[in-house]
């Protein structure tokens, strides 16, 4: 029963001083209906609905975004190695928890064990399973703690006593490339492998969720408020044990406006601003999917036509443009001629338009001031796509020079024959990598120090400097579900190299006492200002950052002061 209340309820992101608003019956009241995040957001939930115009009476923001995995070395290359040659620094993470936020892991993989075979795991939030009890102050999914996995370890038939996989491995590697326990024998070695690991095993984005952003139902993502309580939960877990805590977000969206202001965005922000607090995100690998557009109008007619390509396989998904200092209608052209007519902006509004002669439905929100950003926000969802090349003409109806940005969603939502036809590499880094004082790390290959094309770009939509490092990406060793190893490439596997290095700084300071207030964005600047550079680089740049993760040159301009 329990399962089923909470498999059918809506998940909604509310600002704290708006809940009264919405609780206009008193449903809720119940604390099982509210789950408090932080000062700022919690997580309403409500019964389900599959309207996809509840987007519309309901505003944008409220909607969690959906976010996928972002595909999955040298040691030497960033100067780990040399540190931890180092007898005087030796830094592995001794005393630092890292908190990974993923798709669960394979926790009897020897990569999380102590030389004693206990577990390295001070503990696991698996939200898919409902028969425990969950954490405190949580209202779903099963928490097991150390002494409950250790128990697991030594049972014959671990799964009967702590039932978590990760069938598709990701998590497992991003943990084991950050913490990994060494094995000689597969010539493995996670950056810090004497931190311990807080995990959170996400569950899948609610089918309701998933048809109001028109995302296919096969395709496996998470959602933005889930993710958010798995990094309030990593948190509570370092206050409990007045630890410091690096936390890896090696996940990635192109929903929202690429500023830094959405909900998940704005919380690592927060986060990141406090001591003993690092935070380290993946940049995505959009930078050549051929999934964003930035178009200009400087003449009369002040209009722009954007062509998408609709691939045959795609007969569902989203579309946003985001406007910053204009007024825009939208018209749409099918690739038979058939047109929609003219949507000029509204504040809540939401256009059901359905073709004569083929099944396409779109659904446009024209939202004049989406409520987090103070922007424009032009939201196109189809269902049953015509394949071919669509047109979109956009018109700035103050009949003056404009600007905006287009984007596609991200991963495995789309096939690789759906873009645009004049695509911009640029302003491609996925959310939550365009929050302002967190990590955001693009991935390079080590071996001929060169970026991964596919790597996302900056800068952010209001011109912040993103991606800050890049780190190394290109086939990163890993432990893999089943006891195996293996390798990885993508920043993905870059961000969770960079959380070790984060994780090693936290240990200097915090751990061993030599800087006990340091933030996590006072080791983002140590890191950025200790990058190494190639001196036909420009720094910092949308592809680089501020180039590339040095840690041993932190420690070497330390030791000048």
């Amino acid at each position: 029963l329990e399962f089923r209340r909470v498999l059918f309820r809506s998940d909604l992101i509310m600002n704290n001083v708006l809940l009264p608003l919405y609780d206009i019956d008193g449903s809720i009241t119940d604390a099982d209906s509210v789950t408090y995040i932080n000062e700022r957001h919690s997580v309403i939930h409500l019964p389900a609905t599959d309207n996809i115009c509840a987007l519309g009476s309901m505003p944008y923001h409220i909607f969690p975004s959906l976010y996928e995995a972002t595909s999955p070395i040298s040691m030497r290359a960033s100067g780990i190695q040399t540190l931890q040659d180092n007898p005087y620094l030796d830094l592995r993470g001794q005393g630092v928890l890292v908190g990974v936020i993923d798709t669960g892991i394979d926790y009897t993989h020897p990569a999380f064990r102590n030389p004693d075979n206990s577990t390295r795991l001070v503990s696991i939030w698996d939200q898919t399973e409902q028969s425990g009890s969950p954490p405190k102050d949580f209202t779903f999914g099963t928490e097991y703690k150390a002494e409950t996995i250790n128990k697991a370890l030594s049972s014959e038939t671990p799964e009967s006593v702590v039932p978590i996989s990760d069938s598709g491995g990701h998590g497992t590697s991003v943990a084991s490339i950050i913490a990994g326990s060494p094995s000689i024998t597969a010539n493995f070695s996670g950056v810090v492998p004497k931190a311990e690991l807080v995990i959170v095993k996400l569950k899948e984005a609610k089918r309701n969720i998933k048809n109001i952003f028109c995302v296919p139902n096969d395709v496996i993502c998470y959602m933005e408020s889930d993710i958010m309580l798995g990094v309030s939960y990593v948190y509570s877990v370092a206050q409990s044990l007045q630890r410091p805590v690096v936390i890896c977000i090696a996940l990635g969206s192109s929903q929202g406006g690429h500023d830094g202001h959405g909900a998940l965005s704005s919380y690592l922000d927060s986060l990141s601003q406090l001591p003993w607090t690092g935070v380290s995100i993946s940049a995505g690998n959009e930078g050549i999917a051929g999934r964003h557009y930035f178009g200009t109008a400087g003449t009369a007619p002040f209009q722009d036509d954007v062509e998408l390509l609709a691939g045959a396989g795609d007969t569902e998904f989203a579309l946003e443009i985001w406007s910053s200092y204009s007024r825009l209608s939208i018209e749409i052209l099918a690739p038979n001629h058939e047109s929609t007519q003219q949507i000029f902006p509204s504040i809540l509004d939401c256009r059901r338009l359905q073709f004569i002669f083929h099944e396409c439905v779109i659904w446009i929100n024209n939202i004049i001031f989406e409520q987090e950003t103070g922007d424009q926000l032009i939201l196109i969802r189809f269902k049953k796509m015509l394949p071919g090349i669509w047109t979109i003409r956009i018109r700035n109806l103050e009949n003056e020079a404009f600007s905006f940005h287009a984007w596609l969603p991200a991963g495995s939502m789309l096939t690789n024959n759906t873009y645009f036809l004049k695509s911009d590499p640029d302003t491609t880094i996925t959310s939550p990598g365009n929050s302002y004082h967190s990590l955001t790390v693009t991935a390079y290959d080590q071996r001929v120090g060169k970026i991964i094309q596919a790597s996302g770009r900056g800068y952010t939509r209001n011109g912040h400097i993103k991606p800050d490092l890049a780190a190394p990406g290109y086939r990163v060793p890993c432990a893999l579900p089943q006891n195996r190893y293996g390798n990885t490439t993508g920043s993905g596997a870059a961000s969770a190299f960079a959380a070790g290095a984060i994780a090693m700084i936290l240990e200097w300071s915090v751990a061993r006492g030599n800087y006990t207030s340091i933030t996590g964005n006072d080791i983002n600047r140590l890191l950025t200002r200790g990058a190494r550079h190639n001196q036909d680089i420009f720094y910092p740049n949308n592809v680089w950052g501020f180039g590339e993760l040095e840690v041993n040159k932190v420690f070497e301009q330390l030791a000048m002061f």
